[in-house]
């Protein structure tokens, strides 16, 4: 249904717009390469270190994100696409708990990583489970429009329910003892944004407590993407603000899942539960649905249960 969608709207651009985006879409894309920004090899260097060095906050990024800071609660503004992939986003963790027998305990911990405006952090305060939701992000005007947001809703200013802070996660505390740490820890849309996706990654396991799941969502690096994120999503529909992605900081899915199989702290085996995925199309129109296989080529879910 999707590549068919696709090949339709291709067919319905004008003719000289069809012909750049038929060649963009079956090329192999090539990337543009600057101080700021990494080629292919070094990108996957990347993600197979074990550096903790350098922070996640890429400035260019939190730039960008204070601009957009205004209509992060606009239904129907830049930050359409998120609000439609929300109930997804609880449907994924749902799907990585059941794996290993649902959620055994009778209250969670969250941490949301790079919340900006709070879309899912309110919606995790609000679910009948949630014991308390940590949100951080390192972008002072998304961070200001999600407090905002916060005080029209009673329920969300109970004490301890959900906390916002202004900071990247190297500047969280660690947890105390293991029962401090967080049940579930969230990076959605966030990895393709950040400077350093193994440097991130090995600053947030230390938050996660075993057995909790380490759930996010992200975009394969092919010339499908490149041409629905890039090509059609910001430059013809305009249905994202152009500039949100760079094509080059996508991560493969077989690049994530090796990083992860690297740890000796996570359960992400051959054939084993402890890695969960899938991937997800949007359909003008129709919203966003599960599609299997799609992970490969487009947006994606990813989880990874940690070692109890």
């Amino acid at each position: 249904m999707a590549s068919n969608t696709l090949a339709h709207r291709i067919l319905t651009l004008p003719t000289q717009l069809r012909c750049l985006a038929l060649e963009r879409c079956l090329a192999t894309p090539t990337l543009r390469v600057h101080p700021t920004q990494r080629t292919y090899a070094t990108y996957n260097a990347n993600i197979n270190t074990t550096s903790s060095t350098q922070s996640s906050v890429n400035h260019e990024e939190v730039s960008h994100f204070n601009a957009l800071a205004s209509s992060w609660w606009d239904p129907h503004g830049s930050s359409r696409l998120l609000h439609l992939m929300n109930p997804l986003r609880h449907d994924f963790i749902r799907k990585c708990a059941n794996s290993h027998g649902g959620f055994q305990q009778e209250k969670l911990k969250f941490l949301d990583i790079g919340c900006g405006g709070g879309i899912f952090a309110e919606s995790a305060a609000r679910l009948p489970n949630a014991a308390s939701v940590t949100a951080i992000d390192p972008t002072p005007e998304v961070i200001a429009v999600a407090k905002k947001h916060q005080r029209t809703d009673p329920l969300l200013l109970e004490p301890n329910r959900l906390t916002y802070l202004n900071i990247p996660i190297e500047q969280l505390p660690l947890p105390a003892s293991p029962e401090h740490r967080f049940d579930i820890i969230s990076i959605f849309e966030v990895i393709e944004h950040i400077q350093s996706p193994s440097a991130f990654l090995e600053s947030i396991l230390p938050h996660l407590k075993p057995g909790g799941w380490l759930v996010g969502s992200t975009i394969a690096r092919t010339g499908v993407s490149w041409f629905t994120t890039k090509f059609m999503a910001e430059e013809v529909l305009k249905m994202v603000p152009r500039g949100t992605h760079e094509w080059n900081q996508y991560i493969q899915p077989q690049e994530l899942r090796e990083w992860a199989r690297r740890r000796q702290d996570l359960d992400v085996t051959v054939g084993g539960n402890g890695w969960q995925m899938m991937g997800v199309v949007y359909v003008p129109g129709l919203g966003w649905g599960e599609v299997a296989g799609s992970e490969d080529w487009g947006n994606y879910f990813f989880g990874m249960r940690k070692l109890e």
